[in-house]
């Protein structure tokens, strides 16, 4: 077989969780393929210790700065002419031909609208429907993703497979900023459906501040629609910025816990990093957030401030709960493996290229 897999994503400076998700799946994917032969598509040049070299893997640099995927990329499969052309991130090219798979992370951008620039969340609905349409086969982060593409764009069960991204701790080379003594810990970007405000309100209400000198990191650039009246005026909230993936692991383990309230989410892959980090988690029963979760975390409606208070109590407060949840968390977070991730998707990306 050939197989063509569009590594665009895997290049940017600044990774997300789609980013990520593509760079640590070709990574674990890559040793499966023989004796196959599969190509790397890039619109920048990678970094020579970005991916090892395997004797069946090409990798095909087309520099190209607007509509790479549109055009650049269908161009390259339409001279090729791959038995299989594999996404990882969400956008199929408009026009190619052959069949294909293609990872669609979440649709946060159908429950939150009012949170993406108008031209950004046309441009989602579009290219997102028309991958669910065209795609072979379909790769969900989650159970709710799943649901979400069966209810938006009526896509059927039979042609969606879930499979659940790994997760690890990025490897430490960079110093984390100067840490507070004991800290409460965000990781994301600033955006609406964050949940940023009831987040702060919360800890403010939870009075940890005040009674124990805990503070509130917020690590993640600011986003789209970032208002700063959500953290004005309340003490102990410190604003981190971006923060590279040398600085988390340490953020993480110093944290006394972890607080991911959002109101939405594709695949938190957060939730799971802390409690890789035996960092004690709260986040939110809605989405897939319960999914990944499990029992091994306090969950709360997302927009109930004092609910969310009162787990912050809780896990500042009572030892015997933090040791229960770490103890937990630990246990759930090794359901999440990127040799299972890249086995899973190897495995369906034969499967579409065979049937």
């Amino acid at each position: 077989m050939r197989i063509a897999i569009d590594a665009s994503r895997i290049t940017v400076a600044r990774r997300t969780g789609t980013e990520r998700y593509a760079l640590e799946l070709l990574r674990a994917m890559l040793p499966l393929t023989a004796p196959h032969s599969v190509t790397l598509y890039f619109r920048d040049p990678p970094s020579p210790d970005l991916l090892p070299a395997y004797a069946n893997v090409q990798m095909r640099v087309i520099p190209w700065r607007r509509l790479w995927t549109h055009l650049r990329f269908a161009q390259a499969i339409f001279a090729d002419r791959p038995d299989l052309t594999f996404v990882p991130a969400h956008t199929l090219p408009f026009w190619f031909p052959g069949r294909s798979v293609v990872t669609l992370h979440d649709l946060g951008y159908r429950w939150f609208p009012e949170a993406h620039p108008t031209l950004t969340r046309l441009y989602l609905d579009q290219t997102t429907r028309y991958s669910a349409w065209r795609a072979h086969t379909i790769i969900a982060d989650s159970q709710a993703t799943a649901h979400d593409l069966t209810r938006f764009y009526g896509v059927p069960n039979d042609r969606i497979c879930v499979i659940y991204p790994g997760v690890k701790l990025p490897a430490e080379h960079s110093t984390p900023p100067q840490l507070p003594e004991r800290y409460l810990l965000f990781i994301g970007t600033q955006q609406p459906r964050k949940n940023i405000a009831r987040m702060v309100q919360a800890y403010d209400q939870s009075g940890v501040y005040r009674d124990h000198g805990v503070e509130l990191l917020l690590g993640g650039a600011r986003g789209w629609l970032y208002r700063p009246e959500w953290t004005a005026g309340i003490p102990g909230v410190r604003e981190l910025g971006y923060v590279d993936d040398g600085q988390l692991t340490a953020l993480y383990r110093g944290a006394i816990g972890f607080l991911f309230v959002t109101l939405y989410e594709g695949f938190g892959f957060p939730v799971i990093e802390a409690m890789l980090a035996g960092t004690p988690v709260i986040t939110s029963n809605t989405s897939c957030l319960p999914e990944l979760a499990g029992a091994a975390a306090i969950t709360v409606d997302p927009t109930d401030v004092s609910a969310i208070a009162d787990a912050i109590q809780q896990v500042v407060t009572d030892p015997a709960r933090r040791s229960a949840l770490i103890a937990a968390g630990s246990a759930q977070a090794q359901r999440f493996t990127w040799e299972a991730t890249a086995q899973q998707t190897w495995e369906v990306l034969l499967r579409a290229a065979e049937s």
